[in-house]
């Protein structure tokens, strides 16, 4: 159904005997930068001088942010939280007197460090993990203008970000995760057999049955589909594409919504390739996504569900049916394995925690 991408099916690991939901083993939601960031035909320098109104530290960034669009090629997302974040760090400075890139000191990153983690009366405090985030634009930052002649040091350098605590990705067993898929197009809903309904269950089985992203199931279109072999493009982090499996229950949860539902939520719009469509014909959005899954998970009565609950469960339930922590990381797209690995954490802390309630001579 729809073009195809052309995967080869030796591109990616055959899982069939290990994923929960193949035929062997299985039970029955950003800002785009705007066209004035790149500034083209104009040096660094003269656009972060004459860039828009606002203080040199302001152009700098708008500078910035236009680099990283154009000669980087990060993606829409990427690039709202590289703004949301200096933002916010002009902000913090321009409350210092730090008007100009060229001035600003040591203690005043660490001093912005300091204000993401505190918090103050218009932002919550943030966590490590947040924080580090943000101290990474600003780094970035601090490099581009070193690099380019905006300022004469990196006064960011040596400022490192906090260490977040190690938190084991949460995932949830294979009857939570049925219940979860039964609900999404459940009677209790409203929506069994509606277009919304099996728009929902094809969703949700995509994101269990690939492990993708939420933001890179929204991202699909139509012609990244190869529902005959089961492979789907997806465009991960950094742009970076790789090809994934779709077991059978996904390819025909996602068939029946092409076939039965997906050209009726299309005549509400003006046509277009993405595959998951909202009530207006558009692109479902990241949020619209994750509201999907919210609304199914209060159905199935699960409380602690986050956008990332079925890509962690995917993963944990791939390596506790065997397989290797290399094919996990090729098919999350990790560009390391040591992210990866994290999940086998997971299933040795539940073997640990089977041993100490089952053997007899666990404990005395």
């Amino acid at each position: 159904m729809g073009g195809t991408p052309q995967p080869r099916p030796e591109e990616v690991p055959q899982l069939n005997t290990l994923h929960p939901r193949s035929p062997a083993t299985g039970a029955g939601c950003g800002d785009r930068p705007d066209e004035t960031d790149a500034l083209p035909g104009r040096s660094v320098r003269a656009a972060a001088r004459d860039a828009g109104a606002g203080s040199a530290l302001g152009a700098a960034v708008r500078t910035y942010l236009g680099h990283l669009a154009v000669e980087r090629g990060l993606a829409a997302n990427t690039l709202s939280s590289y703004r949301r974040d200096l933002r916010r760090y002009v902000q913090v400075q321009d409350g210092r007197g730090r008007a100009d890139i060229a001035d600003i000191t040591e203690g005043d990153v660490r001093a912005y460090l300091v204000s993401l983690r505190e918090g103050d009366a218009d932002h919550p405090p943030l966590s490590a993990g947040s924080a580090a985030r943000a101290l990474a634009a600003v780094r970035g930052l601090h490099r581009f203008a070193l690099r380019e002649g905006l300022a004469a040091g990196d006064p960011a350098h040596d400022v490192k970000p906090p260490t977040p605590p190690r938190r084991l990705p949460k995932a949830i067993s294979l009857a939570e995760v049925e219940r979860l898929l039964a609900a999404a197009d459940a009677p209790s809903g409203g929506d069994a057999g509606t277009a919304r309904g099996l728009r929902d269950r094809a969703l949700l089985e995509l994101l269990y049955g690939s492990g993708a992203r939420i933001s890179e199931a929204v991202g699909l279109d139509v012609d990244d589909l190869d529902l005959r072999d089961g492979f789907a493009r997806v465009a991960g982090k950094g742009g970076k594409a790789r090809v994934v499996p779709i077991g059978d229950y996904a390819r025909e949860a996602v068939d029946a919504y092409l076939v039965r539902a997906r050209p009726e939520l299309a005549r509400a719009g003006r046509g277009g390739p993405a595959l998951f469509l909202n009530a207006r014909g558009g692109r479902l959005s990241r949020q619209g996504a994750w509201m999907v899954l919210r609304a199914a998970a209060d159905r199935a009565h699960l409380s602690e569900v986050s956008p990332h609950t079925l890509r962690h469960s995917f993963a944990t339930h791939l390596l506790d049916g065997g397989a290797d922590v290399r094919v996990v990381q090729e098919l999350l797209g990790h560009a390391s394995v040591t992210t990866t690995q994290v999940y086998t954490l997971v299933t040795v802390q539940l073997l640990r925690e089977v041993y100490a309630t089952s053997h007899p001579r666990a404990r005395s």
